[in-house]
């Protein structure tokens, strides 16, 4: 009898378990923007962008939130600049047959950091290489911050810590991720 009761237990709590799954929100393709700029040594600004990306925003259970986003190399874009497209996917930079995907996954926040701005830490993958990273997150510029407006994160790493040195005499070691995200769905985080 108590083995029964036991089971019913278990079996009671399985079905719990998807009431308990943190949701989640994927970015919206069509609004958000994830990109990069370098600098040459002759001052011009190179603006990169990721063409495909997946990302979503999770909702945990204790009321924070969790970014996890995954730019895929190959179909990276240097704009006007195909040259330079084709060497940052190439084995100097991203090395995108080998390394297809650059994941930021952040530390989980509380979402007053979209409204009033400031830190939001996490690690960043690039080539193989995790490091911790933060971003700067903007102060909102509307109420429903990834809804009504975008969401701007940037922050700054080097090249050379991801073992992404070649053509430094050419290009800066500094690249700065700019990243623009809005959300789909109703309810913003």
């Amino acid at each position: 009898m108590f083995g029964r009761k036991r089971w019913r237990w278990c079996g009671l709590a399985l079905l719990c378990l998807p009431a308990l799954a943190a949701t989640a929100e994927t970015f919206d393709p069509v609004a958000s923007r994830f990109g990069f700029e370098l600098r040459t040594r002759w001052g011009m600004k190179l603006e990169g962008e990721f063409k495909r990306y997946e990302g979503e925003v999770k909702h945990l259970h204790d009321g924070r939130h969790q970014v996890v986003l995954r730019m895929f190399t190959d179909s990276v874009e240097i704009l006007g600049h195909p040259r330079y497209s084709e060497w940052t996917r190439g084995r100097q930079f991203f090395e995108a047959e080998r390394y297809p995907v650059v994941v930021f996954v952040s530390k989980p926040y509380d979402e007053q950091l979209l409204k009033h701005g400031g830190d939001l830490a996490g690690d960043l993958s690039i080539r193989g290489i995790t490091r911790p990273k933060t971003l700067t997150v903007a102060p909102s510029a509307c109420s429903r911050p990834a809804r009504d407006c975008d969401v701007v994160a940037t922050g700054a790493v080097r090249r050379s810590d991801y073992d992404m040195d070649d053509w430094m005499m050419a290009v800066s070691d500094r690249v700065v991720f700019v990243l623009r995200a809005r959300l789909k769905g109703e309810t913003a985080p």
